[in-house]
């Protein structure tokens, strides 16, 4: 069986950090979809990670991790990373396997991803700019390159051709993009020879053999379930599925083989971008969360918008992932707030309903709370459930009750060890 991590919120839950908690427990972690947009922060002894493609079991020597199918790697990043945790004493070779059937982002895919927000003007979505949504592009377009064909003499050829498409395709925009691709290209190259020393698999068969001996396997997703492809918020949304049926098919697992959904969601809530937001503060309430919680990309480092949580849309996303059990991060961060607002209900066409609506934009929607009694007491010294304040665990069984899913895990810092099993 595979377990799943899943976030359930626009990303930023904290799923680095379970995945490397949770990692002691299993044999296999793999990365089922996204793209180095993703950044999954990691602290331990001291140490502060940041990941960007690679699973969050690699600091874990008990670990394989997997980069699947469904994931889309730019080689230049990928060394980056790479070179990032020689510092460590991590056995590479026999730690970490690629899928063949992984896509590969070019250097025109992050060319072309400029391009067409720049060409949007005011109505840009908020993409990243690292070519992700025109590598996805490419592979339903049936054009892309492969993991797999760098196994092949004509790899270069192949690339050639793309990038010229793509080069036509810049010029369309009829944008002022400044490039030298030349010098991208080179970069590009020391990448690929990077990822051609490690090893390639059959991702789908590599799990299908693991799932046979026994093996436990934790799939790990990036970004969050509200920016689906399919049933986030469109058009501000990632390329890829980040729900629960990504990791049948990035990964290649029947759904069968799911076992048990973990469901990531923060105290409150954050988005990065642009995007609609019911429930965004711009109040101090909104600020404070932002500086207390440290809000910022791990990968862009752009300002989070923060506010509170929203609890039709996460009662959506644990419905259209499965979800089985709960685990909730940064309580942390509402400690000092005398009153904590959930929003339980949305008014909307002028009425009240309770679940998310095809349209979610500025004015389709407003927020309907309900109000709760926050906490002041410093939870990041807490180790154990029963020193939880009882306005948090007043707190924790209104969100059980109305998600009906148990929350498993509380975490009260950003370190492995400020983690509370429940």
């Amino acid at each position: 069986m595979v377990d799943l991590l899943l976030g359930l919120q626009w990303g930023d839950e904290g799923k680095g950090k379970i995945v490397d908690v949770l990692t002691k427990d299993y044999d296999i972690i793999a990365r089922f979809q996204g793209g180095p947009n993703a950044g999954h922060t990691l602290e331990f002894d001291g140490i502060k990670h940041v990941l960007h493609t690679i699973p969050s079991g690699i600091f874990h020597k008990n670990a394989i991790n997997i980069v699947g199918n469904g994931v889309v790697i730019d080689p230049v990043i990928f060394k980056k990373e790479l070179d990032n945790l020689s510092q460590f004493d991590i056995d590479i070779a026999s730690k970490l396997f690629i899928s063949r059937k992984a896509h590969l982002i070019l250097p025109t895919h992050r060319l072309l991803d400029a391009a067409s927000e720049a060409a949007k003007g005011k109505a840009k979505i908020g993409s990243t700019l690292k070519g992700i949504g025109p590598t996805y592009m490419d592979k339903t377009g049936r054009n892309g390159m492969r993991v797999g064909d760098l196994e092949f003499d004509t790899w270069k050829e192949k690339y050639r051709a793309l990038a010229n498409k793509h080069e036509g395709m810049i010029d369309y925009y009829n944008v002022d993009i400044q490039y030298d691709l030349k010098e991208l290209e080179e970069e590009f190259c020391e990448g690929i020879e990077t990822l051609k020393k490690l090893t390639f698999i059959d991702s789908e068969q590599y799990m299908f053999d693991a799932m046979a001996e026994g093996k436990k396997i934790l799939a790990e997703g990036a970004q969050g379930s509200l920016l689906d492809i399919d049933f986030g918020t469109y058009p501000y949304v990632t390329s890829s599925n980040t729900t629960a049926a990504g990791a049948c098919t990035g990964l290649g697992v029947a759904p069968g083989k799911i076992g048990r959904v973990l469901g990531i969601f923060k105290a409150y809530t954050t988005r990065v971008g642009s995007g609609p937001f019911p429930t965004e503060l711009f109040d101090e309430d909104g600020a404070t969360m932002g500086r207390v919680g440290n809000e910022f990309g791990a990968t862009t480092g752009r300002p989070r918008r923060c506010g509170w949580l929203d609890l039709v849309a996460l009662k959506y996303a644990v419905q259209i992932n499965g979800v089985t059990e709960l685990m909730m991060m940064k309580a942390d961060v509402l400690s000092g707030f005398d009153t904590i607002k959930v929003c339980t209900a949305y008014q909307y066409g002028g009425e009240e309903i309770d679940h998310l609506p095809y349209n979610i934009e500025d004015g389709n929607v407003s927020p309907v709370y309900t109000e709760l009694h926050g906490w002041s007491q410093d939870l990041t010294k807490m180790t154990d459930a029963k020193d939880l304040p009882d306005t948090l665990n007043s707190y924790i069984s209104f969100l059980e009750k109305e998600l009906n899913v148990p929350i498993k895990i509380v975490s009260v810092g950003p370190d492995r060890k400020q983690t509370i099993l429940r």
